[in-house]
């Protein structure tokens, strides 16, 4: 679908819902059963790798008709861009320092209150199938029933944290590994069809965490690499020295989760179950794919921290495009109440549901960005602490000593000229600033070195076991 027919669309779904009222909950109603929610979630995919964000060389019909059905957001904001923090970021609407899940492969505690413990306790069947990636190290642990599985009861088909999409694997009850040939993600929509097949007739909250378009790109099988000849991709114009190959591997696996995609929500049309339940996609983070020179995650630049993010739920939500401001930490209590159940008070995320309905309501005027403890691949290339704010229309990040970076989005779409040390931006600069002061002070943040922060939330000890397992050859 191109960019224009899609904007078509979104305006004949305006128009059909223009004039009518919103249900404020399917519960509060009484009208029908509490809503299903299906929660879609790739690893590392950016907001801009869409045809329906305006990249016409990526072929994603199915996410291009999800998103002309249901709200696309284009300022979803990954709050810190890096797999484990933004997945404990999701599940509990609490920012790192709160839950303290501040790095890769430092498990998420268990006495934290997640969506899928609210839902459960709610009457819902929770669910969770493919990558984890919040239950330590080594990567490759199982994940036993109970606390740990941070309120996914009903059903479990995970694996902590493997990146081999060719060589599918996963736990159920117990520690015996389950593995099927083929490739992941279609052998991972297989159990989740299964799974919404046995729960139709009671609500139920699906969790489905796809490996791709995570690094290694090329581990898709080659009809969907035979889809984009490297020669023919064009690069961002921010790109530098990029390896065209890996691009077109990463459009032919999300090419993959789009068919992916289009299987499961046929599946839910065919058990009359698309009209009452909430489809959600979103990512932890996205990848930089050579722009700004620079790979992977961990910066506060739009290909890093702009993440997909499309809702669907017919009847409540009307179909249209929005630049409302939402980051990670905003899904769960948004989501909640949405299906009419309780907001833990100890969320710190903002509950967008009247701003996602159309109604008034609180909104964002900015979200904080962040990376507390440089991991990886971000620690090999000598990142330091970062923090930041993203609005509507700009992006400031900060070492802790330094300013780094402050663009306009809007005029500067590609964020290639940095406006930091322009003395013309100084207004702007301190009014950002102040922003990111607000956040800081109601996050409790004092902008620690890493080290302090672990030493502060009592995690070094686990932290320097981290470093050792990976030093001394540990699983990735």
């Amino acid at each position: 679908m191109k960019r224009r027919e899609f904007l078509k669309v979104m305006a004949g779904g305006a128009a059909v819902a223009a004039g009518s009222r919103y249900l404020r909950s399917a519960t509060a109603e009484g009208s029908r059963r509490p809503p299903n929610i299906l929660f879609i979630f790739p690893d590392q995919m950016r907001r801009h790798a869409m045809g329906c964000s305006g990249n016409e060389q990526v072929r994603t019909p199915n996410l291009d008709k999800l998103a002309s059905e249901g709200v696309y957001f284009s300022n979803c904001i990954a709050n810190c861009p890096v797999c484990t923090p933004d997945r404990a970021i999701l599940l509990t609407g609490k920012y790192p320092l709160s839950n303290r899940t501040i790095a890769n492969d430092l498990a998420m505690p268990d006495d934290q209150t997640t969506i899928a413990e609210v839902l459960r306790d709610a009457g819902y069947r929770t669910g969770y199938i493919g990558k984890w990636h919040l239950d330590g190290i080594p990567r490759s642990k199982f994940t036993p029933r109970g606390p740990r599985r941070q309120g996914f009861d009903s059903y479990w088909a995970a694996y902590n944290c493997h990146h081999a999409y060719l060589d599918a694997k996963y736990y159920l009850d117990t520690p015996e590994l389950v593995r099927v040939p083929g490739y992941e993600p279609d052998i991972q929509t297989d159990l989740a069809i299964d799974f919404v097949k046995k729960h139709r007739e009671e609500p139920f909250f699906l969790f489905l965490s796809w490996g791709p378009p995570h690094s290694p790109y090329r581990a898709v099988p080659q009809k969907y690499l035979d889809m984009y000849d490297p020669s023919s991709i064009q690069l961002r114009p921010n790109c530098v020295n990029a390896n065209r190959a890996e691009i077109a591997g990463y459009y032919a696996q999300i090419t993959a989760l789009d068919e992916n995609v289009g299987r499961l929500m046929h599946a839910l049309d065919d058990l009359q179950l698309a009209n009452n339940t909430i489809v959600v996609f979103a990512s932890d983070h996205g990848d930089m794919l050579w722009s700004q020179g620079q790979v992977n995650k961990q910066q506060p630049w739009e290909e890093s921290i702009n993440v997909p993010l499309i809702v669907r739920y017919p009847g409540v939500l009307r179909p249209r495009q929005t630049d409302l401001l939402i980051g990670l930490a905003d899904l769960s209590p948004t989501l909640l109440s949405l299906a009419g159940a309780r907001i833990p008070g100890g969320m710190e995320g903002l509950d967008l549901s009247p701003a996602i309905r159309g109604d008034s309501g609180p909104q964002h005027d900015s979200v904080p960005i962040m990376d507390i403890l440089p991991t990886d691949q971000a620690a090999q290339w000598g990142g330091k602490e970062w923090r930041g704010v993203r609005t509507q229309r700009y992006t400031y990040a900060r070492w802790r000593d330094a300013g780094w970076v402050l663009y306009d989005n809007l005029d500067d779409p590609f964020q290639q000229k940095n406006l930091i040390d322009e003395p013309a931006c100084k207004r702007l600069r301190d009014e950002l600033e102040d922003k990111l002061q607000t956040w800081l002070k109601r996050l409790d943040d004092q902008f620690l070195s890493g080290e302090e922060h672990l030493k502060q939330l009592g995690l070094l000890e686990a932290w320097n076991e981290r470093q050792s397992h990976f030093k001394k050859g540990g699983n990735w």
